[in-house]
C-alpha cells in the first residue's frame, strides 16, 4: 500500500516476554483506541505488510500485543519500532471544525494581511491547545525560520481551508 494511503496510529515499542508479544505506543488519544481499526499494517524494512492481531491487553506502561505468526521473542525482535498503520478511509469523519492532524501538515499559513508565514510542517500537542509550527519561507522578510502559532479558533485561527491546502491566521508576521 501506497504512504499516501496509510495513517500512521502508532508504533511497537520493545520485546514484552518471551512469547512474542511487544510493547505498543499508540498515537491515538485513548491508548487502547488504536485496536478498534482493523487490518494493521506494519511499515518493515520501508514497505507497509497487513498483520493480525492474535491478542492484546491493557498493561500497567500501556497496552501490549502478540501478532499472528509472531509467537517467539526473536520474531518479535523483528517488529521492533516499526510503524503501525492503518488504511486512510478507515478513519471517521470530523465534524465541520475539526481536523487531523495529517491534513494540516503541509498547509500553506497566510495572515490576515496577506503576508504568507509559511507551511506547517510539525503539530505540538501542549495539553491545553494544539500548536502549529509553521516553517517560514527561505527568503523571510523578518528573518523567521519557524513560528509557533497556538491552534485556536477564532482567535488566531481564522479559516481552514483544506481543498486549497491554506490556513488563514491573525498572527503578527514578525512574532
Amino acid at each position: 500500500m501506497a504512504d499516501q494511503e496509510m495513517v500512521v496510529l502508532g508504533k511497537l515499542g520493545s520485546v514484552y516476554g518471551v512469547k512474542g508479544w511487544l510493547r505498543v505506543n499508540s498515537f491515538t488519544d485513548d491508548a487502547e483506541g488504536i485496536f478498534e481499526y482493523a487490518p494493521w499494517y506494519l511499515k518493515v524494512r520501508g514497505q507497509w505488510q497487513q498483520v493480525e492481531i492474535a491478542n492484546w491487553r491493557a498493561h500497567n506502561k500501556g497496552p501490549v500485543v502478540q501478532l499472528k505468526g509472531t509467537d517467539g521473542r526473536d520474531a518479535a525482535q523483528q517488529l521492533v519500532n516499526c510503524e503501525i498503520g492503518v488504511s486512510a478511509d478507515q478513519l471517521q469523519d470530523l465534524p465541520e471544525d475539526e481536523f487531523y492532524w495529517r491534513d494540516l501538515i503541509g498547509c500553506e499559513v497566510i495572515n490576515a494581511k496577506g503576508y504568507h508565514m509559511g507551511k506547517v510542517d510539525d503539530i505540538l500537542e501542549t495539553g491545553s491547545n494544539d500548536v502549529l509550527r509553521v516553517r517560514a519561507n527561505a527568503k523571510d522578510a523578518f528573518g523567521q525560520k519557524e513560528r509557533l502559532i497556538p491552534f485556536v479558533t477564532e482567535q488566531f485561527i481564522l479559516e481552514v481551508n483544506l481543498d486549497s491546502r491554506q490556513i488563514t491566521v491573525d498572527w503578527e508576521p514578525d512574532f
